[in-house]
């Protein structure tokens, strides 16, 4: 299937008389006959539900939409993008290992990454994502167990070298983790250049509809575990919380990585998306492959407009040419990047407080990436813990305005960004 049709199709095919849509499996328990039955579920020797806590059936089957629109061989939602992205390394990293990421991420990811995760005692080491080969290199250790980047980063929009950074983690025998909440699955396959896992923050374009806040892990089932097996004992040894299973075996390239962040972190951590939360993400992935191309088109509009006012002191979208990042979008994403565009104004933060106090349909909102047009300050609100160094590593300028264009009929807003500069 297409991806249009995989939008409509995938994930779940209703038998004769069942519901059409993907139904809401609102219970948090599963009633089975005999203690031997639900026996074999905690033993992983059978495929079924016990407790939502760990696993539903609306989520898996949404779940397996996204791993199908992704081309990946399994997947699992979380309760939000955060959580994707913790799971997403946890599952691969402990205490006293080390990983790789790019600086240009969304600002709550690096929180996560530089101060939650190294209290628990994971080193992280940033890199300017176009630093040199040798800079990346030399960035590896023995203990390094993942590298993570972003497709097009959050607010940066700096765009991903996938292939290269996929070849030197495979170099050094890891994996490459690729959040593509941006993109979607509709403008990249980050599996399709060499990455490993992809995560989304589905709360962005993926519900498209600022309904439901979610977030999903994606395997591409084409990393060995085995053939790295001392780097991943987690995967390649018995699990004793589960009767000695070894989960490469057991599952295979194809589940292993997803089955383990089933059984043992979402299990312990219980970071689940709420099955209706899953019916609504579900809507929205319905029309994503017809959403996309709007909200590039009128972003492409609305970052030609801004480069061309003279009240306009710098415009950043990777569909202009002349960006330095526009042959390599080209690249990943030739039928277009995103929907969101980084700006600055001239007069500096205080002239963006007063652009953004202006505005009548483009909204002042933490959000970005979906139907309604909306603004956001990074400096002062995501990235808000970051230093002014940090920020600007992350590319990150303190004046920078994010602006997520809608689906709203780009005339308008392109008005009103006029009538918000000339005030």
């Amino acid at each position: 299937m297409r991806q249009e049709t995989k939008c409509i199709q995938a994930g779940y095919t209703p038998k004769n008389g069942e519901s059409r849509m993907i139904p809401i499996i609102q219970s948090t328990t599963f009633k089975y006959d005999s203690s031997q039955e639900m026996a074999k579920l905690f033993d992983l020797e059978k495929e079924g539900y016990f407790y939502t806590r760990l696993q539903n059936p609306t989520n898996d089957m949404v779940a397996a939409k996204i791993a199908a629109l992704e081309g990946g061989t399994a997947g699992m939602l979380t309760s939000s993008g955060q959580a994707a992205s913790f799971f997403s390394v946890f599952n691969l990293a402990g205490a006293g290992d080390h990983v790789i990421s790019s600086s240009a991420i969304y600002g709550g990811t690096y929180n996560l990454f530089h101060v939650t995760m190294r209290r628990m005692g994971i080193d992280f080491t940033f890199l300017d994502p176009d630093c040199s080969d040798e800079e990346l290199e030399a960035a590896f250790r023995p203990n390094t167990k993942a590298v993570f980047g972003e497709t097009i980063a959050n607010p940066a929009l700096t765009v991903f070298d996938i292939e290269r950074w996929a070849k030197a983690a495979h170099a050094h025998g890891v994996p490459l983790i690729v959040d593509n909440t941006f993109a979607t699955p509709i403008n990249c396959r980050p599996f399709e250049w060499g990455a490993d896992i992809v995560i989304h923050s589905t709360t962005k374009y993926l519900d498209g509809h600022d309904a439901a806040v979610g977030g999903c892990i994606v395997d591409s089932g084409n990393f060995d575990w085995m053939a790295h097996a001392d780097k991943y004992p987690g995967l390649t040894t018995p699990d004793e919380s589960y009767h000695g299973i070894t989960y490469a075996e057991r599952f295979g390239n194809a589940g292993a990585y997803i089955t383990k962040a089933t059984a043992q972190l979402m299990r312990d951590l219980g970071s689940i998306q709420a099955p209706m939360n899953a019916f609504l993400l579900n809507l929205g992935l319905e029309s994503l492959a017809v959403r996309i191309p709007r909200h590039c088109e009128n972003a492409q509009r609305a970052a030609e407009f801004l480069s061309g006012h003279s009240k306009v002191a710098w415009v950043t979208y990777p569909g202009l040419p002349g960006n330095p990042y526009y042959e390599r979008a080209k690249k990943y994403m030739p039928d277009g990047t995103c929907g969101v565009i980084s700006f600055g104004v001239k007069g500096g933060r205080e002239a963006a407080e007063s652009f953004m106090s202006r505005l009548k349909i483009a909204m002042i909102a933490t959000h970005v990436a979906d139907a309604h047009t909306c603004v956001l300050h990074p400096a002062s609100s995501t990235h808000r813990q970051m230093t002014d160094e940090e920020l600007l590593a992350a590319g990150v300028a303190p004046d920078l305005i994010r602006l997520s264009v809608g689906l709203e009929n780009i005339d308008d807003i392109i008005e009103d960004l006029a009538q918000a500069l000339e005030g």
